[in-house]
């Protein structure tokens, strides 16, 4: 995506030890206008898919999330960080690494609204390691329901998460791919 890819030119920073930096337009403060467009471009690349709902983590895959489910008119659910005393006593729940955090985080999803004969399609901004996309999968097999593809908004591929979540078995979609940060630059696919 081309709009994107000028953005990550223009405006991402490498911060080192493989972290990128796109605060200025993803996920800190938000471009509208250029997440519509990615949430468009992931719909349309899922659109066989037949997903009853899109998942994500909060926060950071909210908002190209909540774009794509927009486009693909099916609910956005997003899992929890903390278990609210709204959320049922039975949950389904799990636990991820965050590589930007240094820490393990939960990911608390209510029944109520991911449910077996769900097909779930797993949306977020970052492909690094995979560990929220296959936490997020372990949620949906939790459900009895069925993961039918990731779409990612930026893949750090030098990061080989791709790898770990082709154990999915569903199409992986990532609107750029940076392939290289080892060098202070930022080098795009």
């Amino acid at each position: 995506m081309n709009a994107l890819q000028q953005r990550i030119r223009k405006e991402a920073e490498n911060l080192g030890q493989g972290i990128l930096k796109v605060t200025r337009f993803l996920n800190h403060q938000v471009d509208p206008l250029l997440l519509d467009q990615c949430g468009r471009e992931l719909a349309s690349r899922f659109t066989t898919a037949a997903a009853t709902k899109v998942l994500t983590a909060e926060t950071g895959g909210i908002v190209p999330a909540l774009m794509t489910a927009l486009y693909l008119r099916v609910p956005l659910l997003y899992a929890r960080k903390t278990k609210p005393i709204t959320l049922p006593e039975r949950v389904f729940q799990t636990t991820v690494a965050s590589h930007t955090k240094k820490r393990c985080e939960d990911l608390f999803v209510s029944p109520e609204y991911l449910q077996p004969g769900d097909r779930v399609l797993l949306i977020d901004d970052f492909l690094a390691f995979g560990h929220t996309i296959l936490s997020l999968a372990s949620l949906v097999r939790m459900a009895d329901a069925t993961v039918v593809g990731v779409g990612v908004v930026i893949e750090k591929a030098f990061e080989e998460g791709r790898i770990a979540c082709n154990s999915l078995g569903v199409p992986i979609e990532a609107l750029a791919t940076v392939l290289d940060m080892s060098g202070g630059e930022i080098v795009l696919a």
